[in-house]
């Protein structure tokens, strides 16, 4: 039932600030992801803005089921390439300055998003497994953002390089703690290293999975915190929560 004091939207409305089709929607609508009401019997359907603003606020589940089930992804949060990329980087840079609680993290948030960023782009370039380019979304709110890519996964691109890893684990130790020679665009993982510095001086908490092996570290790391994934999918997914 609706409430008199409800805000909703409209079709239209709903799928421009979601960055998606009217038939996104409506496949959406038939799975159960996002529920349309009706305002009357065989009335025009319309969406309540708390179900959009919960829907957009779990950037973690979007980007998750993006890599996991290839849904489909909201234009607002796809980068197709990197000039996209840093736009929406440098966006999120202005906006975390102009804000008071977030102002003192800028600089380091942006820098570790931008390593892993452009991991994505640089170490997948020309070798998509399918969809190119990645999903990039922040919430200033909740202090968060996510990455994520369909690519070809940490393990796959250092085995051209270290062809004696032999699983999603290794590889993810690797790519936090050793430096790796190799022509470009074969280096993947020594802009992670520099990641793990920054996080290992600031109090930010870091999820990365790829393929079937996730990291976990923050500040109060003392080593690596690698443990198997229940899931598993060619790419990579970020969380970054400061």
């Amino acid at each position: 039932m609706i409430e008199n004091n409800e805000e909703l939207l409209t079709i239209g409305e709903t799928a421009e600030l979601l960055g998606v089709s009217i038939m996104t929607l409506r496949r959406w609508d038939e799975s159960g992801r996002l529920i349309s009401v009706r305002k009357k019997e065989g009335g025009n359907r319309y969406y309540r803005k708390s179900d959009v603003d919960i829907f957009l606020s779990d950037l973690f589940k979007i980007a998750k089921e993006w890599v996991l089930k290839e849904s489909d992804l909201p234009e607002s949060f796809y980068c197709q390439n990197s000039a996209v990329f840093q736009a929406r980087l440098a966006k999120m840079e202005n906006l975390m300055i102009a804000n008071r609680m977030t102002e003192d993290f800028a600089s380091r948030i942006v820098s570790i998003a931008g390593e892993i960023g452009n991991n994505s782009f640089d170490h997948n370039l020309a070798q998509w497994p399918d969809v190119p380019g990645i999903f990039f979304a922040f919430d200033l709110n909740k202090k968060q953002l996510v990455l994520a890519d369909r690519g070809l996964g940490v393990f796959k691109t250092l085995k051209r390089v270290k062809p004696e890893i032999e699983n999603d684990k290794q590889a993810l130790e690797v790519a936090f703690t050793e430096i790796i020679s190799g022509r470009a665009p074969e280096e993947r993982g020594n802009g992670l290293k520099y990641v793990k510095f920054i996080i290992s001086k600031n109090n930010i908490n870091l999820f990365f999975q790829t393929g079937g092996a996730i990291l976990n570290l923050n500040a109060n790391s003392s080593s690596l915190k690698i443990s198997e994934a229940k899931d598993n999918f060619h790419g990579c997914l970020v969380l970054i929560k400061w």
